[in-house]
């Protein structure tokens, strides 16, 4: 998820006085400040306390570092369409606790609202969502020759994880998440590799994500067994760092945000040595989340370029490893579904639905009382199923 942002910006706001600094804050920071957790962690934290802080990850800049993501000069529009009558939906988004909702259908916005406070020009944190931003961004690379083939071993763009359990990883088994290595992502367990990874100190003169990571044992042959691994996707933006000599957000606003026309400013938090956190904690409009979908549906061009090889999605957003669960499964950081769809998915409830068959596209932000347990995740699912019901039906 993260490495060093909201533990050390509240310290930071611990400190700091009010006066002219209160008023020169925005609604969303200051609904952090007047419900500041004490706590570093998200897990902990109170609903209303995520409420106000999922809105404004990136605003007490103190010491969250961040890349900025300018709203393009030439926004896309996103015309109205026939409105969705959504039969229940403000119940489901009560229970579902929706900051924000964009559905577009044949490239038209046929249902938009908002809660918890926020707003269309307010931004959401993406948490995993992101994963799916930082394996396009691969593909953007393989592109531009950058990266020469998925089959090429990570080391030789990674060379300091030469020896670890990733020497003899492909770049495919890494977009995968088969890479073998042994990691532990149970968001409520302390002892668990994503949460020791949050707090370990790097060695120096290292990239944290490959300090911790290069110290893992390996449990599987590579490309074998499918493994949800957050370090992973931190490692695959190391990757694109490193064989772009980029960061993550000037090469994602070069490829996508200013070409494709994001109408508004976005953010990639930092982590402990001055990266993206690539696979969490892109902020972002809901609407600009929708259009990064409508990006991927379109089969990545922008601003009249092919910004991804012509196959990239085909493969990305197709089954490539089995997860163990019915009709699902995942590609390149995507988690797909047997009948084409497709979806990016962060904790608390964030998400990107893609159904190309019924050029459909559910974008959402919400803060979940628990980060990935509960009744909210099967009624999403089962949203998305009532929605293309709906489109089916031409409603």
């Amino acid at each position: 998820m993260k490495k060093r942002t909201i533990a050390f910006v509240l310290a930071g706001v611990a400190i700091i006085g009010a006066g002219a600094f209160w008023f020169g804050l925005d609604k969303e920071t200051r609904g952090v400040l007047k419900t500041l957790p004490t706590n570093k962690d998200v897990l902990l934290w109170s609903l209303p306390q995520r409420d106000a802080t999922f809105r404004a990850f990136d605003r007490l800049t103190i010491l969250a570092d961040h890349h900025t993501l300018a709203a393009s000069t030439t926004p896309m529009p996103l015309p109205v369409g026939k409105p969705l009558n959504i039969p229940n939906i403000d119940e489901y988004m009560k229970e579902q606790r929706t900051a924000g909702i964009v559905i577009i259908q044949d490239g038209k916005i046929r249902f938009e609202k908002y809660g918890l406070g926020f707003d269309a020009k307010g931004r959401w944190t993406s948490f995993s969502v992101a994963k799916s931003f930082t394996s396009t961004l691969v593909g953007a690379a393989i592109k531009d020759g950058y990266i020469k083939s998925l089959d090429d071993n990570i080391t030789n763009y990674m060379p300091d994880l030469k020896g670890s359990a990733y020497d003899g990883v492909s770049v495919r088994q890494l977009l995968t998440m088969s890479s073998g290595a042994a990691w532990n992502e149970d968001y409520e367990d302390k002892n668990s590799d994503v949460n020791k990874f949050n707090n370990a100190k790097p060695q120096k003169g290292m990239d944290a994500t490959i300090s911790y990571l290069r110290n893992l044992k390996r449990s599987h042959k590579p490309g074998t067994v499918w493994n949800y691994n957050t370090g992973e996707t931190n490692l695959i933006g190391v990757l694109v760092a490193s064989a772009t000599h980029k960061n993550l957000a000037e090469y994602l606003h070069e490829k996508i945000w200013q070409p494709y026309g994001m109408e508004a400013d976005g953010t990639w938090l930092l982590g402990a040595t001055g990266r993206e956190i690539a696979g969490c904690c892109i902020q972002a409009s809901t609407r600009d989340f929708a259009r990064f979908g409508q990006f991927v549906m379109g089969n990545g061009m922008a601003g009249g370029k092919q910004v991804v090889p012509e196959d990239w999605f085909k493969q990305a957003t197709t089954k490539q490893m089995d997860i163990g669960k019915a009709g699902h499964g995942y590609g390149f950081q995507w988690w797909t579904y047997d009948d084409g769809s497709f979806a990016a998915k962060g904790i608390f409830g964030q998400g990107i639905f893609i159904d190309p068959k019924r050029k459909l596209i559910i974008a959402s932000n919400s803060s979940w009382p628990r980060a990935s347990i509960g009744e909210q995740p099967k009624a999403r699912e089962e949203f998305y199923k009532q929605v293309q019901g709906l489109v089916d039906r031409g409603e």
